[in-house]
C-alpha cells in the first residue's frame, strides 16, 4: 500500500460496541447515523467533489450511507424515451449510461466548479410479469391500473442500473473511466390486497414519483409480501454494487497511459 493510501486509513480504532449501542439508542428522537465506512477510496472522495446525476432524494440518502452525503445533485436532462422494444437489461443500462455521460460532459466544462472526482448515475425500472416496462405513473387512473397489474403478477422484477465515472489522471482518450452494472430483484405483491387498499395508497401520492408506482421503503411496504434480492436495489441504488463500481473506477482512473494500454492489449494464446 502506498504512503498516500496509508494516510487515509483511520488513525484511531472505532468506538466499542457498548459505546456504540449507548449512543445509538437515545430516549427520544431519531437514531443518529452510524460512523462512515473508513475505506481509503471513500475517505479520499470525502474531500473531493462528488456528483449524483439524479434528483432522487432516496439515492442521495443511500449514497450518504457510504459517507458521501456531500454529493452534489445535478439531475440529468436526458429524455428517458428509449424504445420499449429493448430488453429490460439494455433499456435500464443505456438510460443510466446516457445520464452519466450527459452530466459528466456538462460538469467537466463547468467553469464555476471543480471537475468531479466521481460521478454516480442510476436508473430504475419495474417490469411486470408479462414483460412490460413500468416507469412513473402519470395519472391516478394509470397509477391504480399499474398497482393492480403488479398485484396480479404474481411477481415482478425491479432492475437498477448504476453507472460511475471518474477522470483519467493520464488524460488519455476518452479522458474518463466508466463502469456499469445492473442488479435485479424479484418482488411479490400480496395477492389478497384489496382495491380499496390500492386506491388508499394511490391517494397518498407516495408512489407518484417512483417506477412501478410504489415505495418499498415507505407506506408502500404494506403491499409487499416478500422480495428475492437486495432491498436497496428496489429503493433505487444497490449499495454493494455501487461501492464495488466506485472502487473499480477509481483504481482505473489512477492508472498511467502505459498501464491502460497494457490493459487493453489482447492476451496472447
Amino acid at each position: 500500500m502506498s504512503d498516500s493510501k496509508e494516510q487515509l486509513l483511520p488513525s484511531e480504532p472505532p468506538p466499542s460496541y457498548e459505546l456504540a449501542a449507548q449512543t445509538q439508542t437515545p430516549a427520544r428522537g431519531p437514531l443518529p447515523p452510524p460512523p462512515p465506512l473508513e475505506l481509503p477510496v471513500l475517505t479520499q472522495l470525502r474531500n473531493q467533489r462528488v456528483v449524483l446525476a439524479s434528483a432522487s432524494p432516496r439515492r442521495k440518502q443511500l449514497l450518504a450511507h457510504l459517507g458521501l452525503g456531500h454529493a452534489q445533485i445535478v439531475p440529468s436532462r436526458v429524455p428517458e424515451d428509449l424504445p420499449k422494444s429493448l430488453s429490460p437489461f439494455e433499456y435500464v443500462l443505456q438510460t443510466a449510461t446516457q445520464k452519466a455521460l450527459s452530466v459528466y460532459r456538462q460538469e467537466v466544462n463547468n467553469e464555476s466548479a471543480d471537475e468531479p472526482a466521481l460521478l454516480v448515475a442510476a436508473d430504475t425500472i419495474v417490469v411486470s410479469h408479462v414483460g412490460a416496462i413500468l416507469e412513473k405513473p402519470r395519472s391516478e387512473k394509470e397509477h391504480l391500473a399499474m398497482l393492480r397489474t403488479l398485484r396480479e403478477g404474481p411477481s415482478h422484477k425491479v432492475f437498477t442500473a448504476v453507472a460511475v465515472m471518474t477522470p483519467l489522471e493520464s488524460a488519455i482518450a476518452p479522458g474518463y473511466a466508466l463502469e456499469t452494472s445492473v442488479e435485479e430483484t424479484v418482488v411479490w405483491f400480496d395477492s389478497s390486497i384489496t382495491d380499496d387498499l390500492l386506491m388508499a395508497y394511490v391517494r397518498t401520492r407516495e408512489g407518484a414519483d417512483k417506477a412501478g408506482g410504489y415505495g418499498i421503503q415507505g407506506t408502500g411496504s404494506v403491499l409487499i409480501e416478500r422480495i428475492e434480492g437486495t432491498f436497496d436495489n428496489v429503493v433505487g441504488l444497490p449499495l454493494r454494487t455501487t461501492l464495488r463500481l466506485i472502487e473499480k473506477v477509481m483504481a482505473t482512473g489512477e492508472l498511467s497511459a502505459q498501464e491502460l494500454a497494457e490493459r487493453e492489449e489482447p492476451d496472447e494464446e
